[in-house]
């Protein structure tokens, strides 16, 4: 495991040390056991907000509205049992350590993610304005692409102290941190991720051609043209906490993780030895549509099927665009600045097309090359990125044979699955004339765009410059001693209202701060010996502007 972490930098604390301490997370009086708490979605934010609110004599209520597994979700190809398409996260950083915790901890096992030029990938093939490259390490390509390497790194250096920051992020320095970042959020807040590559000397001393190649190939997982218009701190974030390099996939799909702990039993407060699955009956309850507060005072969270339950607590974890199109809130649950940034929130759109192919034939050398058939693939051309996960060479394969954003992901969202399909072997053989890939298909292909789900309406968030304060406001939210009494008790999670979107890292760690605001909303308190997020908040919390 690397020393590298996501350890900030917006809020430096250890959230894997809290989760991992033997003191546990803390705990709630004694006649506050058994109350319920409502979460509202079946993601990684609301699975793991449960099984930790479980383990401290909490009930929670899981709300789910369509698919157990939020944007974690594994399809399963007809006919199969195993062989899947990873239509959300399918790429976990080993920096992501709060996650890895849940995955070690329910057994599940994981490979080397084939991402371009790495080992895992075997191969791979760059292919820009009709011109393929062939390589198997950075090495093997034309001066350019390291040319552009050296420049971004400079940049980073440049604009960012990327070495000093970093290096503070491994020794887990939150001082030393919170020194570099909070100087750094005025800069670039406002400033796009194009501004921050273009303004560099780095890159002012090279062509336009190596920012073009840059936007196409990028670092890591491949090209980042698309976020040219998202503000700089959500990529340096990405870059600070490894979040783009030395990743894997879960094997038999990463929806595994949380069906599983769904299912783990867990020594807990109160309830002895059980599981989130036993106390809500062995299922999630139905779409919720209507939240607000009772006469009471407490919270009313009414189902699809108009039953209604008053709760103490209730953590959101859905998309937050939601509250305003898929659910009738009450408006004074929040506060009108919070509401300005959940719906000023702005969501990427994300296309995957995946098939089924009876072999890992991309495996098979081609006589005349002595190169595989096909290699892992970045193109300027429709696709975008195809990837090959190799089962075993008497199972069956999957391609993914497009994963694209914004406007790639735009022009194939009119079209069925078979014509995203033949969109894509189209792309393709002009990069590999020649190779037949359809004649090894099987069955139906599997296909996503994330911003039609009306459960979604988008694949993950992008802050655009100048949302610093909107991602502040919500991420600090479960902070709620100085909120008026009717705005407690509600809490937000999931990587939306993270600093890292994209990553399941971020619902992780929002889960985590969620389960320390309810804790501490029920009279609980950490042990001193392991204090948690919002006990450190005050003295570590994120840099605040104006």
């Amino acid at each position: 495991m690397t020393d590298l972490s996501a350890f900030g930098p917006d809020f430096p604390f250890a959230y894997d040390d809290w989760i991992s301490h033997p003191a546990g997370l803390g705990a709630i009086p004694a006649g506050r056991h058994g109350a319920e708490v409502a979460i509202i979605g079946a993601g990684a934010a609301g699975v793991i907000a449960g099984h930790e609110l479980m383990k401290l004599g909490l009930r929670p209520v899981l709300y789910e509205s369509a698919k157990f597994g939020g944007r974690l979700r594994s399809e399963v190809f007809e006919g199969t049992e195993d062989i899947i398409a990873e239509l959300g996260g399918m790429r976990f950083p080993v920096s992501s350590r709060g996650f890895w915790h849940y995955v070690d901890l329910t057994g599940c096992d994981s490979a080397p993610f084939p991402n371009p030029l790495t080992e895992a990938a075997g191969s791979t093939v760059i292919d820009l304005e009709g011109e393929s490259l062939f390589a198997r390490c950075l090495d093997d390509l034309p001066d350019l692409y390291r040319e552009v390497a050296r420049a971004y790194d400079a940049a980073l250096e440049e604009g960012a102290r990327f070495s000093d920051l970093q290096a503070a992020m491994r020794a887990r320095d939150a001082k030393a941190v919170k020194a570099i970042w909070d100087r750094l959020v005025p800069a670039w807040d406002e400033r796009t991720f194009y501004d921050f590559i273009t303004s560099s000397e780095a890159f002012r001393a090279l062509s336009f051609r190596h920012r073009e190649v840059f936007g196409q190939v990028g670092f890591g997982t491949g090209g980042w043209d698309s976020d040219f218009p998202n503000s700089m701190l959500e990529i340096l974030r990405v870059n600070l906490c490894g979040l783009d390099d030395n990743q894997r996939y879960i094997k038999g799909g990463v929806e595994n993780v949380l069906h599983r702990l769904w299912r783990h039993a867990a020594d807990c407060a109160h309830w002895g030895r059980t599981t989130l699955a036993d106390l809500n009956g062995g299922a999630t309850r139905s779409r919720v549509v209507r939240i607000g507060r009772d006469a009471s005072g407490r919270i009313a969270v009414t189902d699809t099927w108009g039953r209604t339950d008053l709760y103490d607590a209730v953590l959101v974890t859905c998309q937050s665009h939601l509250l305003t199109t898929s659910i009738a809130t009450d408006e004074d649950l929040f506060d009108q600045k919070l509401w300005m940034a959940l719906d000023r929130t702005r969501y990427m759109q994300a296309a995957k097309t995946f098939v089924m192919v009876d072999r890992p034939f991309w495996n098979d050398i081609d006589p005349a090359t002595g190169r595989p058939l096909l290699s892992m693939t970045l193109t300027d051309r429709i696709t975008r990125g195809t990837y090959f996960f190799d089962n075993g060479p008497d199972r069956p394969g999957v391609i993914c044979l497009s994963y694209s954003w914004m406007t790639d992901a735009l022009k194939v969202l009119p079209h069925d699955a078979e014509k995203r399909v033949d969109l894509a072997l189209a792309a393709l053989g002009h990069i590999y004339p020649g190779v037949d890939i359809a004649g090894h298909i099987r069955g139906n292909p599997i296909c996503v765009s994330w911003e039609t789900d009306e459960n979604f309406l988008g694949a993950f968030k992008g802050a655009l410059p100048g949302h610093y304060r909107y991602n502040h406001r919500m991420y600090g939210h479960f902070m709620q001693d100085a909120l008026p009494p009717g705005q407690r008790g509600i809490f937000l999670a999931g990587d939306g209202i993270s600093w890292t979107p994209a990553w399941v890292e971020g619902a992780v760690q929002t889960a985590l701060n969620a389960v320390w605001g309810i804790l501490h909303h029920f009279g609980g308190a950490t042990d001193p010996a392991n204090p948690g997020p919002g006990d450190l908040y005050p003295e570590l919390g994120p840099v605040a502007l104006d």
